[in-house]
């Protein structure tokens, strides 16, 4: 069996690509996680429990909370539904809310970030 000179050529150009193309990736993503190292825990609402976090009462409806908005201790800010019953997790803090960190229905762990506040 012949072996293509050209093949291997063309085959070791896109392995150097790839090579360059995923020390990108590591980049981006210890850039990442430098910037969630920044997070001021005192600053932030967590989860209670686990479960899936809902952001409205019911679908389509109005969020608990936007980014911009002023809440205050005891408001609830989502819903985490667990086993089929639906907590409503209320704010520890006042302030206003600079970040949420959660999407409407994704799974949350016990102590994971849920909201920064300003």
């Amino acid at each position: 069996m012949e072996v293509d000179k050209k093949i291997i050529k063309k085959l070791i150009d896109v392995l150097e690509d790839l090579k360059k193309s995923t020390k990108n990736i590591d980049i981006e993503a210890n850039i990442q996680d430098s910037n969630v190292d920044e997070i001021d825990d005192s600053k932030s609402i967590t989860s209670p429990i686990i479960g899936t976090a809902y952001l409205a009462p019911e679908p389509g409806a109005k969020h608990f909370v936007e980014v911009g908005k002023k809440i205050k201790k005891g408001d609830t800010i989502m819903i985490v539904e667990a086993m089929k019953t639906m907590n409503h997790v209320p704010s520890t803090l006042d302030g206003v809310v600079k970040k949420i960190s959660v999407k409407d229905g994704q799974p949350v762990e016990f102590g994971q970030v849920l909201i920064i506040l300003e």
